[in-house]
């Protein structure tokens, strides 16, 4: 597995060994062991989700504050533009994101520390997304941040004639970061 750190401060992007032959390819998509030498962080996985969605959803950025959680975020189907906001007050890199292209054919995953935001924008007709999740989901503790929140100012690749994503209402509810619960 290829390890390649980001500008933020233990966001990882992962891609994986690829083996292929005549019948098509493998990979180890998440193996405990290897990951823990390859990034030097561990986690224990309590819960995947299988998210599907069309060309122009946009999901996140979303946080559970007192039951943080580690997610290992890959793309099964189709492209996303993922992205991952440090929300840790304490942090040096405090407010700043970072945009990475996972999709099914790079294979590449994100790993998400505690005390970091998450979002992802389908940018293919449609993609499904697997993460892998440390902590079991907390309506009470989720936050969520606005998606177009102006200190963050994420320049989105909206889909042509799209003005804005397609939200949920809990995403179209998000807060602006500066009156957010956030980590110290």
């Amino acid at each position: 597995m290829r390890v390649t750190r980001t500008e933020l401060d233990s966001v990882l992007l992962l891609e994986p060994e690829l083996f292929r032959d005549e019948r098509g390819f493998l990979f180890e998509g998440y193996n405990r062991d290897g990951h823990a030498k390859a990034t030097g962080a561990s986690a224990e996985f309590v819960v995947d989700v299988h998210s599907s969605s069309k060309k122009g959803v946009l999901r996140g950025i979303h946080y559970q504050l007192r039951r943080p959680q580690t997610k290992l975020v890959s793309v099964l189907a189709g492209k996303v533009l993922d992205v991952v906001v440090d929300l840790r007050r304490s942090s040096s890199t405090f407010a700043r994101w970072v945009g990475l292209e996972l999709s099914s054919e790079n294979r590449r995953s994100v790993w998400i520390p505690p005390g970091f935001g998450h979002a992802f924008l389908v940018v293919s007709g449609h993609a499904d997304l697997l993460y892998k999740i440390t902590e079991y989901h907390s309506p009470d503790d989720s936050r969520t941040i606005r998606w177009d929140d102006p200190d963050l100012n994420i320049p989105w690749p909206l889909p042509h004639g799209m003005s804005a994503p397609i939200l949920s209402l809990n995403d179209r509810r998000g807060v602006a970061l500066r009156d957010a619960d956030l980590f110290e």
